[in-house]
């Protein structure tokens, strides 16, 4: 009975991960059978039910944070071999980029930073700019809490399939100027960058 039990279970087993494939019959010499090529897509490959049944899977990592340290003459060092990786199978593209102020804070236009020098001190005001691969630069402009820093799919925003070790990836820089600071802070967060990724795929004609 038990090995009766076994050849069952092995049978479920053989079921559960295998394709079926059905047979097309040529009855006549020189006749011919058609038999199209079918494809599912599967958590886990061959086999599987109706649960298992996934597209694609996107998996791509962002930058955990954006350090800046500012020194005591207002100064902004910002860090280098910060990069987005893509490790999906297919490629990827960066569709946007937006910052938004962390609470208390407030962003303002990027640039010199002697253009902060009549801000009075702690007015925690933060001028951005970013790029994405070398791309463009994308930058603050006005006084607005969330701004858009980069707006659609630009040059530098494509990345490989995780099988190119060196088109999978895009590099990150960053600059900013702060307003001066009465208190020492550390890793305090004065803004969030939200980075939207999509898959790049193609664009039929609607």
């Amino acid at each position: 009975m038990k090995k009766i039990l076994s050849l069952i279970l092995v049978l479920c087993l053989s079921l559960a991960v295998s394709v079926t494939a059905f047979a097309a019959e040529i009855d006549t010499s020189g006749g011919t059978g058609s038999t199209p090529v079918e494809l599912t897509t599967t958590n886990g490959g061959i086999g599987g039910g109706e649960d298992d049944i996934a597209p694609t899977k996107l998996s791509v990592t962002v930058p955990t944070a954006l350090p800046m340290a500012m020194s005591d003459d207002g100064s902004v060092v910002t860090a280098t071999g910060c990069k987005i990786v893509n490790n999906s199978y297919g490629p990827v593209r960066v569709k946007n980029v937006t910052i938004t102020a962390a609470n208390g804070w407030h962003l303002t236009a990027y640039g010199d930073k002697a253009s902060l020098a009549w801000e009075k001190v702690d007015s925690h005001k933060l001028g951005f700019a970013i790029r994405v691969g070398g791309s463009t630069w994308g930058v603050t402009t006005n006084d607005e809490d969330t701004q858009l820093l980069i707006d659609g799919p630009i040059v530098g925003c494509y990345m490989s399939g995780v099988g190119n070790p060196n088109g999978n990836y895009a590099n990150i820089d960053y600059a900013a100027i702060v307003t001066p600071l009465s208190s020492a802070v550390t890793s305090a967060t004065v803004a969030t960058v939200v980075f939207v990724v999509e898959w790049d795929a193609v664009e039929y004609a609607k």
